[in-house]
Order: structure tokens, then C-alpha cells, then sequence
């Protein structure tokens, strides 16, 4: 079965690369947009059809680029530089010193130990969770800070198991939908941003993406913890109250409920409010957050202040990401400049005819092929790569908002709950050592209710919530 998807996903790609060829044949394509459409085509089809590496694809497409003339050595090497990865930076030093102090996890704690019933626990993880992502800027990372408070509940409701598969599921999936309240809630955050600046010239800053995703975040979170709820336990379960001691996690120590924060955790959350303030008021300030995160970086690890080591902190600091997100800046740079995008506004331009029906069918499309990328492409950013060239090029043709256009694939995008290796958090909680969690039948199971309910919410984001913040369908 494998072979068989394999071969008809190659038929297809080849068939796509030879509508390229004959383009530019009969001169309808100049070359080097003939050359960037066929390596484009050719990192999409490994990236969905091979094992490879997702960086490893991203970054051979962008090198030959290169050795074919398309774009330049400095333009390629430039892309490291932006300021994003910078930030990007900047933010993974802070979270590496939060995560040294045990706050995170204090303040799940914190939080869950006011539960009395499976609803009120169930919610109140939801909100510990949102918040983590304006802390943590990598779901993996925040999986991983969550873990912990899971087994500590797991362990203690042991008796009922149905409570447990609920806050199994329930941990991935909230920190997956609740990403997009932050910029760097993900990096495919970071990599849609890059491309739209270099497309469009076009970006969106600290707090314009608060406005848009936190509504969001809230509701698709909150929503997805209560149908969870209501689909793996049942009355009895939710009836029944429950006790969350707080002697479940050390009586004593940086991470008990109980105790009050120690001294490098009310240094390392001053400095987490004031890096987060100082992003918000950027307008007013005009100090772009990279340089913003930067000071908070060099603060949260110097001597005395910072609460760890510079060399410890930069391990963490995903660089296989970094150096995605700037090969497929160079691959949106080719696209843009190589007169590929044009081309592809010249193929499409039968759209308009369409009318208004163009633009409402788009954005529906949009929503729903980004729900669904993630059954052939597993990596968000790889997806967020894929998409948002498409996707920018075609919205104007069709009078959308290619910003617009961008940001909703991007949120839809952040759904990835159908299979165990769909997303890094699903794979850390389907397999904690010493438990059992979920299956991938209930992973399925919650997938076929959640995805046209994340469709629909998405849709009236898009069409009625998002343009009364200001982010409006037509440009």
C-alpha cells in the first residue's frame, strides 16, 4: 500500500514537473522560474512521500537554487541573519532559563491542585497550558515541560482510566491548538512570517498576532478540552468529584504548589513579564523583538541574574529549525523573484471569473487543505514551506488578502491530531514509560469529530472575527 501511494504521488509531481517543461517551451515561463518550480515540486514530493529530513530536503532545494543561478550565494547566506531567527534565538535562551527554575511546572501545579471536579480540571490544564505558550516558543518544548504534571495526575487517578485517556489526549491537543496565540507558539510561525515578508513585503508584529490568535487559541482550546471530555468519559466520570493533592508533586522544592517562588523564579518571571511587555509596546518603542529577546537572553544567563549558563541555554535552541526556516526563505525569495509567482497568477487568472463565489470558495479550500496537509506532510513548518508560496501567490488573483490568506492557512495548519506521528506532543503522550495512554483508534476517533469542528470555527474567524480585529479578506 505504501509503494502503490508512493508511485501515484510521484505520477502526479512528474506530470506537474512536465507542465512546467512545456511551459517554458513555448515561452510561456522564463528559466529560472521553469528552475525554482521544479525544485519547489521536488522538495514538496520528498517532503511528502520520503523519510528524509525534513532541513535536509529544505536545504538541498535551497542549495541548488543556488548552483543553478537562481538566486545568489549572499541571498542564500543572508537568510540566516533575518531578524526572526534572531528572536527565535533570543527566545529559546529565555525559555531554557524558566524551564531551569521549575516554573512552568510550579504554576501547572499551581493550577490544577483548585480542581474539584473532571470539568473544572480539565479547563483549568487548558488555560495553564495557554499561557505556556507565551513562555515556551516550541510545542515539542512545551510537551515536554508538561509531561511531568501529567504523570503526576495519571498516577493518582490511576482507579479511573477513562480520566486518564482524557488528559492524555487532552495535553497534545490544546498545546496544538493553542500555539497560535503566540508569534512563537510554533515555528511555522516564524517560517509564514519570513515568507510573507519577502513575498509581499508584509509581516505581522508581537502584538498584532496577539489580537488575532489569542482569540482563537482560547476558543478552539477550550472547545477541543470539552468535547474531549465528553467523548472519553462518561456521566458517572464527570459527576464524580476529585482531589488533587498537592502532595502529589515534592512537598518541598521549586516545583510544590505550596511553596512560595524562590528567588531565581521571581527574577526569571520578572524578566519573562518584561520581555513580553516590551514586544507588546513596540509601536511605541520601535525596538523590533529580536533585540527585545536578546537582552532578555543575555540577562536570563548572566552571572548572578540569570538562572542558567549560556552554553546550557544555546543546546536548546532548535538550529535544525533555524536553518529550515532559512533555506525556505530562500526558496520563497526564488519564487518571488524568479517570476514564478507571476507565472502562476497568469495560470490561475480564470478564477476572477468567478466573481465573489472566487473568493469565499479560497479561503474554504485553504482551511480545508490545511487541515488535511498534515496526513502527507508531518512537519508543521514543512507544511507552513509548502503552503504559503502557494497560497500568497494565488490570493490576490482571486481578491484576497494574501495576509490574510497566509495567517488562516497557518492557524488551520495547526491541526495535526489524526495519527500518533502526526506531531511531536501526540508521540510524547502516547508513549509515557510506565503508563497507558490513548491508542491511535482513539487519536482517529477524535480526529473525525474535531477536524469539521475546527473547520467551521476556523471559517467564522476568518469570514466574520478576524475582520472586525482588523484583518480583512480583501487587500
Amino acid at each position: 500500500m505504501r509503494t502503490r501511494s508512493v508511485a501515484i504521488t510521484a505520477a502526479f509531481f512528474i506530470a506537474l514537473v512536465a507542465a512546467v517543461i512545456y511551459a517554458n517551451v513555448a515561452g510561456d515561463l522564463p528559466g529560472r522560474a521553469a528552475i525554482t518550480l521544479v525544485v519547489f515540486l521536488a522538495a514538496v514530493f520528498l517532503w511528502i512521500a520520503t523519510p528524509l529530513n525534513d532541513t535536509y530536503v529544505a536545504l538541498g532545494a535551497a542549495l541548488a537554487l543556488v548552483l543553478t543561478g537562481v538566486i545568489d550565494r549572499t541571498e542564500f547566506t543572508g537568510t540566516l541573519g533575518t531578524n526572526l531567527i534572531w528572536l527565535l534565538i533570543g527566545a529559546f535562551v529565555i525559555a531554557a532559563a524558566i524551564n531551569e527554575t521549575g516554573l512552568m511546572t510550579k504554576f501547572a501545579a499551581w493550577v490544577v491542585v483548585r480542581a474539584h471536579t473532571p470539568r473544572q480540571l480539565v479547563h483549568l490544564l487548558t488555560l495553564a497550558l495557554l499561557i505556556s505558550a507565551f513562555a515556551v516558543p516550541s510545542t515539542s518544548g512545551r510537551a515536554a515541560l508538561a509531561l511531568p504534571v501529567f504523570v503526576a495526575l495519571a498516577t493518582m487517578l490511576a482507579e479511573r482510566r477513562r480520566l486518564v485517556v482524557c488528559l492524555a489526549l487532552l495535553f497534545p491537543t490544546v498545546i496544538l491548538f493553542s500555539a497560535i496565540a503566540s508569534l512563537l507558539g510554533a515555528g511555522a510561525h516564524l517560517v509564514m512570517v519570513e515568507i510573507l515578508q519577502e513575498s509581499v513585503n508584509q509581516s505581522f508584529t508581537f502584538d498584532q498576532w496577539l489580537v488575532l490568535g489569542l482569540p482563537l487559541a482560547v476558543v478552539w482550546s477550550h472547545l477541543a478540552a470539552e468535547a474531549i471530555l465528553l467523548m472519553f468519559t462518561d456521566a458517572e466520570d464527570r459527576r464524580s468529584r476529585i482531589s488533587v493533592q498537592a502532595s502529589a508533586w515534592p512537598s518541598e522544592g521549586p516545583t510544590s504548589p505550596d511553596s512560595p517562588l524562590t528567588a531565581p523564579q521571581r527574577r526569571v518571571l520578572l524578566l519573562l513579564v518584561a520581555v513580553i511587555i516590551g514586544w507588546l509596546t513596540e509601536p511605541l518603542h520601535h525596538m523590533h523583538p529580536a533585540i527585545i529577546a536578546l537582552v532578555g537572553a543575555l540577562i536570563a544567563v548572566a552571572p548572578r541574574m540569570g538562572t542558567t549558563t549560556w552554553p546550557k541555554a544555546v543546546k536548546t535552541v532548535p538550529w535544525s529549525l533555524l536553518i529550515f526556516m532559512a533555506a525556505t526563505l530562500a526558496l520563497a525569495t526564488a519564487i518571488s523573484r524568479s517570476g514564478a509567482a507571476a507565472w502562476l497568477e497568469t495560470v490561475i487568472c480564470w478564477c476572477k471569473n468567478l466573481g465573489s463565489w472566487a473568493s469565499i470558495g479560497f479561503v474554504v479550500v485553504v482551511i480545508l487543505c490545511s487541515i488535511a496537509a498534515h496526513l502527507v506532510v508531518q512537519s508543521r513548518s514543512a507544511r507552513s514551506a509548502m503552503l504559503t508560496p502557494i497560497v500568497i501567490a494565488t490570493a490576490p488573483i482571486v481578491g484576497v488578502n494574501p495576509v490574510a490568506a497566509a495567517f488562516i492557512s497557518t492557524a488551520a495548519a495547526g491541526f495535526c491530531l489524526t495519527m500518533i506521528n502526526s506531531a511531536k506532543p501526540i508521540a510524547v503522550f502516547a508513549n509515557v514509560e510506565g503508563l497507558s495512554t490513548f491508542t491511535g483508534r482513539d487519536l482517529l476517533r477524535l480526529s473525525g469529530t474535531l477536524a469539521p469542528v475546527s473547520a467551521v470555527l476556523l471559517a467564522f474567524f476568518a469570514f466574520v472575527v478576524w475582520p472586525a480585529l482588523g484583518l480583512h479578506l480583501r487587500p
